[in-house]
């Protein structure tokens, strides 16, 4: 079973070179959107076990999307990523997954 990772991001372009990199991990499954409505509603869709935020969420937005992902799915990992290629992206999903997975055991 795939990894659901939703991505919120505010620039199209970048947002699916995300998504691209991300699914090239075959144990990963990632779906983007570009407002909070549809972050909001993806999210209680899909039930993610992750959520990546990349570059242009405002603080506030940010603020609002972590305090209901927190409320309706507490355990989901949520991490910011600020670009800088696919090594870098798939190594903080795979350290968050790491901590994730080793909070959850002890």
């Amino acid at each position: 079973m795939k990894i659901e990772i939703l991505v919120i991001g505010r620039n199209e372009e970048i947002l699916q070179t995300v998504i691209r990199l991300i699914n090239k991990n075959e144990q990963w499954n990632a779906t983007g959107v570009l407002t909070d409505e549809a972050a909001i509603s993806s999210f209680e869709q899909l039930s993610p076990v992750m959520v990546l935020l990349t570059n242009g969420i405002d603080a506030s937005s940010e603020k609002k999307l972590r305090e209901h992902f927190a409320r309706i799915h507490p355990g989901c990992i949520v991490i910011q990523h600020y670009g800088g290629g696919s090594g870098l992206l798939s190594n903080e999903i795979l350290e968050a997954l790491n901590r994730h997975a080793q909070a959850n055991r002890g």
